[in-house]
């Protein structure tokens, strides 16, 4: 194990005691305040549910349906024209819905068509630049109270968009077709 490797697993460790001795040092009680995170954390992990079963059940009607499969048709001749690989799309769709969806998109991709492969470069650098904004509108948004999300979400999608345009651009740039 090389030093940098022993570094970095200690690296945590020493976060998480400086902070317990800073707030030693402060006469803060740390353990009262850790063992009341974690219920407020429960309470948070409580309070979401309803959020996350609500968008994981619209995610699978709009694969159940076919809808995806009919959107997929309507756009593929557009994005052949352009040089974006259709069995991209489906990732670029379903990114901002679900990062776990996202994530078996991304494995399949790279399964059938190799890591090193175009589609297999494009599939890995799309899912680090986009995000899971309909996620993160639902489910962090709704834990807090917040009502009015459309100003978020038209800037979300948009970082999204942006993502995907720059991931195809900056993959074509890199590494070519």
């Amino acid at each position: 194990m090389t030093m940098l490797n022993q570094v970095s697993l200690m690296f945590i460790p020493l976060i998480v005691g400086c902070i317990l001795l800073y707030g030693t040092y402060k006469k803060i009680p740390t353990y009262e305040k850790f063992v009341e995170g974690g219920k407020d954390g429960l309470q948070i992990a409580f309070s979401i549910i309803p959020y996350l079963v609500g968008m994981l059940v619209s995610i699978s009607i709009f694969r159940a349906s076919g809808a995806l499969d009919f959107f997929l048709s309507i756009l593929k001749p557009m994005l052949q024209a352009v040089g974006v690989p259709a069995e991209i799309v489906p990732l670029a769709l379903i990114k901002p819905i679900s990062g776990t969806a996202a994530l078996g998109i991304t494995t399949d991709l790279i399964s059938t068509y190799g890591p090193d492969s175009f589609i297999g470069r494009l599939a890995s650098t799309m899912q680090g630049s986009t995000d899971t904004t309909f996620y993160i509108l639902t489910v962090y948004f709704g834990a807090v109270g917040i009502k009015k999300m459309g100003d978020a979400l038209k800037v979300g999608l948009l970082a999204d968009l942006v993502g995907i345009i720059a991931s195809v651009v900056i993959v074509i740039l890199v590494f070519g077709r």
